[in-house]
């Protein structure tokens, strides 16, 4: 089993920026991918970023490339996404995720265990 714990969520003004961090523990040696996910109220679950854990390849959806930053501390099994020039249309409650393949990364069916969620409010 692996636990997620996601920290640094908060409520900030448009323009603002936050960092999420995402804390790994158990069987951190199984993971392949991190993502980060969000899910806005009436709205499904999206995936915003991923990163490779071993190579530190990236994708960003289009809506927060050039925007949100994926990383990761392999020392400290630890995943942070670093989102700038935050909209009102962030706010959701974001979740990271530990996939153990390659496989449909992009998608929920890809990952295996989730974090509890952080909730982002962006005010106009």
């Amino acid at each position: 089993q692996m636990q997620l714990v996601e920290s640094g969520g908060g409520l900030v003004q448009a323009g603002g920026s936050l960092r999420l961090s995402c804390a790994a523990s158990g069987r951190t040696f199984t993971i392949y991918v991190m993502g980060w996910f969000r899910q806005a109220p009436g709205k499904g679950r999206e995936c915003v970023a991923a990163i490779t854990w071993s190579t530190g390849s990236t994708y960003y959806a289009d809506s927060v490339k050039g925007r949100f930053t994926i990383s990761r501390d392999n020392a400290k099994n630890t995943v942070y996404l670093q989102m700038n020039s935050l909209k009102p249309e962030d706010t959701a409650v974001y979740y990271c995720a530990a996939a153990r393949t390659l496989f449909n990364v992009r998608q929920l069916e890809g990952y295996d265990y989730w974090g509890q969620g952080t909730q982002v409010t962006v005010s106009s």
